[in-house]
């Protein structure tokens, strides 16, 4: 009888000095807690750790000065800003302008003049050429029934114009030719008159052509100045920098070859209007040249009448 209450106490013991053993092994086997990561005791669910691991998961924090974890904060919060790229700068044309360097903005308000003279020499000149070649077109139809040099001056009036050049030139000569016998010689004169008057007509009616014309021509080669300067001081700024990330080097090439493009804007309509006055100024100079030669038939006229009365009077 004593044996079995013996046996059943060795049992007991035997039990619980296993339990004993294998408490700290299971303690040790157990993952740690992150130390940055604390675990709230209001936390519904969560398991209390054993005593024993408490001052080995709080032992690291302790250990670690206060200086050092308040740099670990700042620079865990820098680390996501560093990946992001500083925003690009709007580059509206004002925007471009207004930063560009000193040489490209003078190359670019230098092109706008330019422009500027264009279209003020377009319009100019249009409202000359229409007065003009209206003018003209009326004179030749008001003379056109005129039998005489007086005829013609009496049918156009007092009006200035090329035409009436032409009238007072032919009786200036008629006059200062006479009692000359050579009509050839009166005619020869009169025609170097006209061609005179011809040539500062023409001289004339093509002021202005010369600036659509240099214009024209150098624009883009201005702008292209322009460009390049740009450009060059964009690699200056890149090699200061020591980046090539396009929201640094974008900006100033952008600026560079907006000087091209103005010079494009400017050189383009130069051309387009000069070429298109270059036709309207030969279709006025042969107006001109056939106000020359009303002028020529009515001076011939002239000279034939007056012989053929002197005839007459001579046969009386």
């Amino acid at each position: 009888m004593k044996i079995a209450p013996f046996r059943a106490s060795l049992a007991a013991a035997v039990l619980i000095t296993a339990a004993w053993l294998a408490a700290p092994v299971s303690a040790q086997t157990q993952p740690q807690p992150a130390p940055a990561t604390p675990v709230t005791a209001a936390q519904p669910g969560a398991i209390a750790a054993p005593s024993s691991a408490a001052p080995t998961a709080a032992a690291p924090v302790a250990a670690m000065p206060p200086a050092t974890t308040a740099a670990v904060a700042p620079a865990s919060e820098a680390a996501p800003k560093a990946g992001i790229a500083p925003a690009m700068k709007e580059l509206s044309p004002w925007v471009m302008f207004m930063s560009a360097d000193i040489i490209v903005k003078a190359v670019m308000v230098g092109l706008a003049f330019a422009s500027l003279v264009t279209w003020t020499v377009f319009i100019a000149k249009s409202i000359e050429l229409s007065i003009a070649s209206t003018k003209l077109r009326s004179a030749l139809r008001k003379i056109a029934e005129a039998r005489s040099l007086a005829e013609a001056q009496m049918a156009l009036g007092t009006k200035q114009g090329i035409l009436p050049s032409f009238l007072a030139a032919a009786l200036r000569e008629a006059r200062m030719s006479a009692g000359l016998s050579s009509d050839a010689g009166i005619k020869e004169r009169a025609a170097l008159s006209f061609a005179e008057i011809v040539r500062a007509e023409a001289r004339r009616i093509r002021i202005g052509m010369g600036f659509l014309a240099t214009i024209g021509s150098t624009s883009p080669f201005v702008g292209l100045f322009g460009t390049v300067w740009g450009i060059m001081n964009s690699f200056i700024g890149i090699s200061k920098s020591q980046t090539t990330n396009l929201a640094v080097v974008a900006p100033g090439i952008a600026e560079a070859l907006l000087a091209t493009a103005i010079g494009l804007v400017a050189a383009i309509p130069a051309v387009i209007i000069y070429n298109h006055f270059s036709r309207v100024t030969k279709g006025y100079l042969e107006l001109v040249s056939r106000a020359s030669g009303a002028a020529a038939r009515l001076l011939s006229r002239d000279l034939d009448r007056s012989h053929g009365s002197a005839h007459s009077r001579a046969a009386e």
